[in-house]
């Protein structure tokens, strides 16, 4: 069996047992990475660093230390693959993608989501660690406007993952470094090419910062996900990019641009069934541009999310996990361990 045969076996375990990535480097066996563990591949499932196939790939990518790309194993599932050079050889890493979109109600997100997807104009930001679903979160957002209304939708991603067809909205989908060079130059493009809604798959640098807020700005829908926690430090995450001189401006530019963050934790479920998503919601009220205007106010955001649950959907995350709890998706453990504020989920106990 050649290691081509023997990797799309192991791609094709790792789907049926739901592992969410599959990790690989020559002489030691597959991992899978399940409920959150990275746990061994049981049997003689080794990757061999002589075998034709791993010479093969590391002759394409000598010289680029590390790859994107995406793989589709026929009809059963789409990986997002990347591969770094490492002592020599080679190391993959590849995370399952569904060839169906998700839904809201399967991924079990605030019904609220949907509402901050209708948005006509502004800024979205879907913000988490790698590995905490922001991409299924943005892409169930992507696949509702597309259900929904008849509008021009242009996705930049590094490398595509969910693919969308046309429904009611038409949608371009363009990957960085096969359709276009970066973010940056494919963002300064799509406000060329009629675009309603924009998803910038990563704001990673001061340009495409810059361009996204431009595009929010002149009347787009912008999503774009960021390596961050929560709402305080994504607002500062982007505002820090800049220069001192341009910090202000830029804060008022976030203030009024800025229409939701949604900030994600996947947590291990009680029945052992998978995960669950805890998000933390934050909606641009007055309240709230004004708490991103001054950074000395920006910290306090978190106490008007909870105050704004009833009226405009936000939470906070220990609010999200003491509702998890209360229907029992989650163990009193898992809640305490993942709670921002301990205290405050004990608070939020009182009222169950």
């Amino acid at each position: 069996m050649s290691a081509f045969d023997l990797f799309k076996i192991v791609l094709k375990k790792a789907i049926d047992v739901n592992a969410s990535d599959v990790h690989a480097s020559p002489g030691n066996p597959y991992r899978l990475r399940i409920q959150g563990n990275v746990v061994p591949l049981k049997g003689d499932h080794l990757l061999h660093a002589d075998d034709t196939e791993i010479n093969n790939a590391k002759s394409i990518i000598d010289g680029l230390k590390d790859f994107d790309c995406s793989y589709a194993l026929g009809d059963i599932s789409r990986f997002r693959v990347n591969i770094c050079s490492q002592r020599g050889s080679l190391a993959l890493v590849l995370r399952a993608i569904p060839f169906k979109v998700p839904d809201f109600e399967k991924l079990g997100l605030p019904p609220v989501l949907k509402e901050i997807a209708m948005e006509e104009r502004g800024l979205v930001l879907l913000t988490g660690i790698t590995g905490s679903g922001k991409s299924s979160t943005l892409a169930a957002m992507i696949s509702h406007i597309n259900q929904s209304k008849p509008r021009k939708i242009v996705t930049i991603e590094d490398p595509i993952e969910f693919l969308f067809r046309d429904a009611k909205s038409s949608v371009i989908q363009r990957e960085v470094g096969a359709d276009t060079e970066s973010f940056a130059k494919a963002l300064r493009a799509a406000l060329r090419q009629d675009p309603d809604v924009i998803m910038v798959g990563e704001m990673r640098d001061r340009e495409t910062i810059d361009i996204a807020l431009k595009a929010a700005e002149t009347g787009h829908l912008v999503f774009s996900t960021v390596h961050t926690t929560d709402t305080p430090k994504t607002i500062s995450r982007l505002i820090s990019v800049f220069e001192a001189t341009e910090q202000y401006p830029t804060r008022m530019r976030l203030a009024e641009t800025l229409r939701a963050i949604v900030s994600q934790r996947l947590l291990l479920r009680k029945d052992s069934q998978g995960r669950v998503v805890a998000c933390e919601v934050m909606r641009n009220t007055k309240t709230i541009q004004d708490c991103i205007e001054n950074p000395e106010k920006t910290a306090a955001i978190k106490d008007y999310l909870e105050k704004g649950r009833e009226q405009y959907g936000m939470q906070t995350f220990d609010q999200h996990i003491t509702e998890l709890y209360r229907k029992d998706f989650i163990a009193l453990e898992t809640a305490k361990a993942a709670a921002t504020s301990p205290a405050d989920f004990e608070r939020n106990l009182q009222f169950i």
